[in-house]
């Protein structure tokens, strides 16, 4: 169990054999890291200028989302993720855009502006299940989707993702006893970045690995370098076709390393040593595979530097668009609910309008209240 299954080294030289993977997927993957450290980026500067009110750094975790994204099948897969995924959306074309209106909580966002920051969920063009906050909670819900799918005979898999710190959590034990009993289509990948916060591994668990916790359940345990993407597609690949040809779930753990806060109310200089840090920032994974592309030929310096360069400018971009619109309208508070609306739920919905249009600086003429 201690290996770790790996394919390129923190210098970006192949030491396994590599997917095949077409030209196109490879870069792809590329920009889908780049795009989310930036998007990752663009967030903690809104939130450090006070225009969004939290945000979850996403730094060095990218290889380990979008290797994941690239190995499911969007029309026909679910993923029930944690809060640190920005790379999955991105991967499968959510647009930074539609991302940004779930962080500004804004007219076009999802939720409605009903949840904080970061809690993204969409239908399309991927099912991705509302984020919650609460850890571990995602982990029997996709079983639970997983289950719905084999009994309609559907060839549909649920990927749940969730950090080390969830699987000190009762819906960890609890979804991979259902997943084990029942065979179900669904890969569990824990991305171990060594910190719950900042309670670090050690103090959390006295097990040799994260993924040697399946064979208590009868999954199988996988460990995969989480900072080589390659590796991740591989390992994720494989435990998707295993499930979705019903052979059941796998527990994959992903080492790798959060370069940055659990949050952005969080301090990790107060529990992470510096020398600690600079040794995972010189395994950095986009730096890695960026490597790894060059010398194989499937780009230039300059391209890199372009998407790079794109990428921040498409995520400003949005970030802009994102914060010029307008809130909710007020009475959609009322809504989603019933599918029609009961008579007291609209008297209390037409008292609330009245209240805040006779304060004078309520509802406008399109129904918003501006905050």
């Amino acid at each position: 169990m201690s290996d770790l299954f790996q394919i390129i080294d923190p210098s970006g030289k192949k030491v396994g054999k590599a997917p095949r993977l077409k030209k196109t997927i490879l870069i792809h993957m590329f920009q889908a890291m780049v795009r989310t450290r930036a998007f990752d980026d663009r967030c903690m500067k809104l939130q450090r200028t006070g225009k969004i009110g939290f945000s979850v750094p996403n730094r060095g975790i990218e290889a380990s989302s979008v290797g994941c994204a690239a190995a499911l099948d969007a029309t026909k897969d679910i993923v029930a993720p944690h809060y640190r995924d920005f790379g999955i959306m991105l991967y499968h074309g959510i647009s930074p855009e539609r991302m940004m209106d779930t962080m500004f909580g804004n007219v076009d966002d999802t939720a409605v502006g009903r949840q904080m920051p970061v809690h993204f969920s969409f239908e399309n063009p991927l099912r991705y299940l509302s984020i919650s906050s609460p850890l571990g909670t995602q982990i029997p819900q996709a079983v639970g989707m997983a289950m719905a799918m084999q009994r309609r005979d559907e060839k549909g898999v649920a990927l749940t993702t969730f950090g080390d710190g969830s699987t000190s959590t009762s819906g960890f034990h609890s979804g991979m006893n259902f997943a084990g009993v029942f065979q179900t289509p669904v890969v569990f990948f824990c991305q171990n970045n060594q910190w719950a916060i900042s309670c670090a591994s050690a103090d959390q668990t006295a097990s040799e690995s994260y993924a040697i916790k399946g064979e208590a359940y009868g999954v199988p345990g996988v460990r995969v370098d989480g900072n080589d993407v390659l590796a991740v597609y591989q390992v994720v690949a494989e435990a998707v076709k295993l499930a979705r040809n019903g052979g059941g779930p796998t527990l994959i753990e992903a080492l790798t390393f959060r370069m940055g806060g659990h949050s952005t109310s969080d301090d990790p200089t107060k529990y992470v040593d510096a020398d600690l840090m600079k040794e995972w920032e010189a395994k950095d994974p986009i730096m890695r595979f960026r490597a790894y592309l060059l010398d194989a030929g499937h780009m230039t310096k300059k391209e890199a530097e372009a998407m790079e360069a794109d990428a921040a400018e498409e995520v400003l971009a949005a970030a802009r668009a994102a914060g010029a619109k307008g809130v909710p309208p007020l009475d959609s508070v009322f809504g989603d609910v019933f599918e029609e609306m009961p008579a007291h739920l609209k008297v209390q919905r037409d008292f609330a309008l009245h209240h805040y249009s006779s304060r004078g600086e309520g509802v406008n003429d399109k129904g918003e209240f501006p905050l």
